[in-house]
């Protein structure tokens, strides 16, 4: 390195890098880090440049702390060259002066001092939140020795730090030295709220909060009338809980008492969401404090949440609200509200929950992603500041869950992000029993959210106004850099994990601790009385009334449940599928081919795709139409007809079988068009999007989107049948139970692609017999059709049928290419889903075996060589397997007049596939004939793994069902 590196024109340069040298020696070349620790005064004397630097730490003339940055971000300022001499100067002799003399060698402890008090800075940034006071209960804080200026190297006593410039530290508090910010920076980061920043990797995002933190923009005192609300909440909160406890002794009512501030923090986050533009705020949460939410955030009246409590005690109180029951309990439903906020009004939406901690995560994201596309034309424009999404997480559930790691993933995917979630951690410092070492393996319960890059604020529960101030600070990052923001707001829980529960059974320290300590209310009515703001009488007579207006809204609802009421009847609602016209004419369908292969001007398309979209023209006239174009064509046809569609799922925008292609990539450039996105007449949005590799999140987003999206078609692809395992739970807790607990149904469509190929026990099958095992009411609709025309009626039947519910498709993997298994123009231009189809090659008369089957092993049975040698036997298709439909099966019985027996074929075990759902209506369609079932036997796994297993006992099946020897 020469003289020059320091001097002259680069002495800005030098600046930077000392500057970040303060910040962080890691930073800088070892060259230049070595130079700035050396203190070497004939290295200085060489350097007049990095001595002036020297210079001006001891004077203070460093540069001040920089504004928040604007979104681009400026480059290093360099020093600009010296104006030129007039050239009357530059003729003039110079003039005799005495040489300057050398700038004195800078002393070397206030060097290494500036360093240690930058290090000293950055440690309470990075780690003051190990030395906070954020437990209500008095823990100690477990501190750091960084954080101690008298452990540091040099030891910076009190007189060194008042020879450190505060401006070469580049900290956002006010003062002159560090001795003058080093208590405010304690406060800042070691009170009753504390930050986690510095593991964010964007440095825009890191400066912009470390500025936001220190100057106090968001943490500025509340004015006399936002106390006297805050403790207005507080007493409301407080309240409530107290009036359920004694009116319905021993009933579950998840007390939010040990973190009653997470009220009005919720408050807070809806002003903010309104103030920043949204129409809608979605909450989604556990038990936890779910009934003061209802009441208090939704704004549900006293009375329907009392309504529940009567409920446990006589179905009467049920019976009297019409329209408003549900089956469920009171801590899982969900609610919508309107809210007046200082901009204007604003809908709130708790959303259902099953017991299942965080599964509502991913539902509450789609719910709001839906609320923030405008899906009215096809340009789908999606606007986050629309709607705001706020989960409320348990801390012994937030590391723990899966699906929360899932639900944090979709944060920054173009298909799935909403701009930012609000995610609030209900901190009880337990579990049901469980303490926090045995249910995580890291300090924190937030510290999941690290890997996500999402600041992390810690607030003490105890201190209603900091907790006020978190809610400030994340929001207006989420505003600014559009990305998640994690509160963990560290409480207690007073009772146990219910009301019925005994907590000393297993924390007794901690039971007692709590026993004994006030509230939040109470501390901070304490507060207020002791600076003279809100008297100690009027604090109590606020208690008061709430405990009056509870007792008001009981006594009333009492009243209202002495009137006699007829009984609430059938729970369910029912809805067979409507008559619905879903033929499209031939020219119309040529007409969208033709868009549907159509590309920009100079995109070059993949010559093997050329030959594919060549092939989609011709098969409109050689009848060849495969499973991809024709759900290209309902696609499209739909669009046209203003019905918006999502599809998403694992590798769907190509097909896991390389079938469908709905994004073509230019081969020169690898630029992306999607030609559903710009037909002519779309009226509706597209969207298409390759999902994440998981199957919970992903598709409890879309349960989300598509409940909010009612006159929508989404549906969710699975990359094989069998990763439906992974999404079990809202399968189970939504999908096919939300209209039976919530009076909540959709049009969601799985497919699932599901058939035997030789592919082993996984890739086989689609688990169709748990679907059914969970069909009833007619909650969802299962069919496993087997042909691409029954799949373009089937979809736009979907998508038009009135009466909306989930659809479960059994999709195929061979059959997408399979030349028997395509369509002709004419068959999706005319007719409509067959449910039931019939043989249609047979003498009917000569049948004495009708075989009813579904799926891939139709082509199996039919396509044999060994088929017409089996003229007694007719193989008929079920391809609607709920609701069953026993009357077209009936009437195919009845067609055949020499019938003596019905057989039930499927590729699956006995005690898997549809044999055991089905088995009744099938005898109520044979009409007293004998019904028997060929397949496999009763396994524990759904097929062989050999290929040449598989193919034997394929053939196996196919010639019991011809009747034929093997």
């Amino acid at each position: 390195m020469s003289v020059h590196d320091v001097d002259g024109l680069n002495t800005g340069y030098a600046q930077v890098l000392l500057e970040q040298y303060l910040e962080n020696p890691e930073a800088v070349p070892e060259e230049w880090r070595d130079l700035f620790e050396s203190g070497d005064a004939r290295v200085v004397e060489a350097l007049p440049g990095l001595a002036r630097l020297f210079e001006s730490l001891k004077e203070g003339n460093g540069a001040q702390v920089a504004e928040a940055p604007t979104p681009a971000a400026a480059p290093p300022a360099v020093e600009a060259p010296p104006e030129p001499e007039p050239e009357a100067a530059r003729a003039a002799p110079p003039a005799e002066a005495e040489p300057a003399a050398a700038p004195a060698a800078p002393d070397q402890t206030v060097l290494r001092a500036v360093a240690a008090a930058a290090s000293l800075v950055k440690a309470h940034r990075t780690h003051g939140h190990l030395a906070a006071h954020l437990d209500p209960l008095g823990s100690e804080p477990v501190g750091d020795p960084a954080l101690e200026p008298e452990l540091l190297d040099p030891e910076l006593t009190s007189e060194l730090q008042a020879q450190i410039p505060a401006s070469v530290l580049r900290v956002g508090v006010e003062g002159e030295t560090l001795a003058d910010v080093l208590p405010k920076l304690r406060e800042i980061y070691c009170g009753t709220i504390a930050y986690e920043i510095e593991h964010i990797s964007d440095h825009q995002e890191r400066v912009w909060l470390r500025h936001a933190i220190e100057s106090g923009r968001y943490r500025q005192p509340l004015s006399l009338e936002e106390r006297r609300r805050l403790l207005e909440r507080l007493t409301e909160v407080e309240g409530f809980e107290h009036y359920l406890r004694r009116a319905f002794l021993g009933q579950k009512q998840f007390s939010i008492e040990g973190l009653d501030v997470m009220v009005p923090m919720l408050d807070e986050a809806i002003e903010l969401g309104a103030e920043a533009g949204a129409h809608e705020v979605v909450i989604g949460m556990a038990h936890r404090g779910r009934l003061n939410v209802l009441a208090h955030t939704i704004g549900r009246p006293y009375e329907e949440v009392l309504r529940e409590f009567e409920g446990e005690r006589t179905i009467e109180a049920i019976a009297a609200a019409a329209g408003l029951t549900s089956d469920d309990v009171k801590y899982h439903l969900g609610a919508v509200g309107r809210r007046s906020t200082r901009t204007g009004e604003a809908t709130v939406l708790l959303a259902a929950n099953p017991s299942h901690l965080e599964a509502v995560d991913p539902v509450v994201e789609g719910v709001t992603r839906a609320e923030q596309t405008d899906r009215s034309s096809r340009e789908g424009v999606h606007d986050p500041a629309v709607a705001l999404p706020v989960l409320i997480h348990g801390d012994a559930a937030f590391p723990a869950q899966g699906v929360v790691a899932e639900t944090l993933n979709l944060q920054g995917l173009v298909g799935y992000t909403t701009g930012g979630t609000l995610h609030l951690i209900a901190n009880n410092q337990v579990g049901f029993t469980t303490e926090p070492a045995d249910g995580r393996s890291t300090r924190y319960s937030s510290d999941l959210a690290k890997g996500f890059d999402n600041p992390i604020i810690h607030v003490n529960a105890d201190d209603p106004e900091a907790a006020i101030s978190s809610i400030r600070l994340a929001l207006a990052f989420r505003r600014r850099f559009g990305t998640d923001v994690v509160v963990d707001l560290v409480g207690y829980r007073r009772y146990g994990h219910n009301e019925g529960d005994e907590p000393s059974f297993t924390q007794p320290l901690m039971a007692e601790q709590i026993a004994g300590h006030p509230s939040v209310r109470a501390l901070y009515a304490q507060q207020l009385a002791e600076s003279g703001e809100v008297p100690a009488e009027e604090a109590e007579r606020l208690a008061q009334e709430v405990q009056s207006r509870m007792r008001t809204a009981h006594e009333a609802l009492k009243t209202s449940l002495e009137a006699p009421r007829p009984s609430p009847g059938e729970g369910t609602p029912r809805s067979a599928e409507a008559s619905v016209d879903t033929g499209i004419p031939a020219e119309r369908l040529r007409e969208l081919s033709a868009e549907l292969v159509r590309v920009p001007e100079g995109f070059t398309v993949n010559p093997k795709l050329v030959r594919m979209l060549e092939r989609r023209i011709e098969a409109l006239d050689s009848g060849g139409i495969d499973w991809g174009q024709a759900e290209s064509l309902a696609f499209a046809s739909l669009l046209t007809e203003g019905i918006p569609i999502r599809l998403t799922g694992q590798d769907t925008e190509r097909g896991t079988f390389s079938h469908r292609h709905l994004v073509l990539h230019d081969a020169q450039t690898g630029a992306q068009h999607t030609p559903m996105r710009h037909l002519s007449d779309a009226a509706a949005s597209f969207e298409a999007y390759n999902s994440p590799l998981s199957e919970y999140a992903a598709l409890g987003f879309e349960y989300g989107y598509s409940v909010t999206a009612p006159e929508a078609l989404v549906l969710w692809e699975a990359q094989f049948g069998d990763f439906i395992n992974g999404a079990q739970i809202v399968v189970d807790q939504f999908l096919v139970s939300g209209l039976a607990k919530w009076r909540q149904t959709s049009r969601l469509t799985l497919l699932l692609p599901h058939g035997y190929e030789g592919n082993g026990p996984e890739h086989s099958s689609a688990r169709l017999e748990r679907f059914l095992q969970l069909a009833a009411q007619e909650n969802i609709r299962i069919v496993n059709a087997t042909t691409s025309a029954q799949y373009f009626h089937l979809l736009r039947r979907q998508a038009l049928d009135p009466n909306a519910r989930p659809l479960v498709v059994m999709t195929p993997k061979g059959l997408l290419r399979l030349k028997e298994a395509a369509s002709t123009l004419a068959e999706l231009a005319g007719g409509g889903f067959a449910p039931v189809i019939d043989d249609s090659v047979v003498e009917r008369e000569g049948v004495t075996t009708l075989v009813f089957t579904s799926g891939k092993l139709y082509y199996d049975v039919v396509g044999r060589e060994l088929r017409p040698q089996a003229g007694s036997v007719a193989v008929a298709r079920v391809e609607q397997l709920y609701p069953f439909p026993v009357e077209g099966a009936a009437r195919v019985v009845r067609s055949y007049p020499a019938l003596e027996e019905v057989v039930w074929a499927q590729e699956e075990p006995q005690n898997m596939g549809a044999w055991r759902s089905i088995r009744h209506r099938l005898e109520e369609a044979a009409g007293g004939k004998p019904l028997r079932y060929v397949g496999r036997s009763w396994r524990a796994s759904p097929s062989e793994g050999y290929p040449t297993s598989h193919a034997r006992e394929q053939d196996r099946i196919v010639h019991d069902v011809l009747q034929l020897e093997s």
